[in-house]
């Protein structure tokens, strides 16, 4: 346990819903062919049509487009929840565990203080965590 991260002993989350990862300062929602198809397919849309209507190209890769105040483009901002929240990409299923958010205790602080359901709820092993952050890197 030498090597252990900082949160050997677990972290805690439960979301709320809230919808504050959703929203705020512009950014980038990565996403890969498989979820572009998964998105296009719970939207009755051809891969081709939902490019042209939901992503944008960011050099190499691909991020789903937001408004211009920054909300996802599957943020629905009258419930305050995502509309295709069953196939939202691997970014969002993976918050608040990526690395940047659990880099250092001041790192997940700093979490806590914008996301409602960081530092409560259920309780992570740190393995769980592991998982999470090899899922994507951000």
């Amino acid at each position: 346990m030498e090597n252990a991260p900082w949160f050997r002993d677990g972290l805690r989350f439960q979301c709320t819903q809230c919808g504050n990862c959703c929203t705020g300062a512009p950014g980038y929602v990565w996403v890969n062919q498989v979820e572009i198809q998964a998105l296009a397919a719970r939207l009755d849309l051809d891969v081709e049509r939902f490019e042209e209507q939901f992503v944008r190209k960011i050099g190499r890769r691909k991020s789903l487009k937001e408004h211009a105040n920054g909300d996802c483009v599957f943020f629905d901002a009258s419930s305050r929840q995502c509309s295709v929240y069953d196939e939202r990409p691997r970014q969002c299923r993976t918050w608040p565990f990526w690395e940047s958010n659990v880099r250092t205790e001041e790192a997940w602080r700093e979490t806590c203080s914008v996301c409602p359901g960081s530092g409560k709820g259920d309780f992570l092993p740190m393995e769980k965590i592991l998982e999470q952050l090899a899922v994507i890197r951000l």
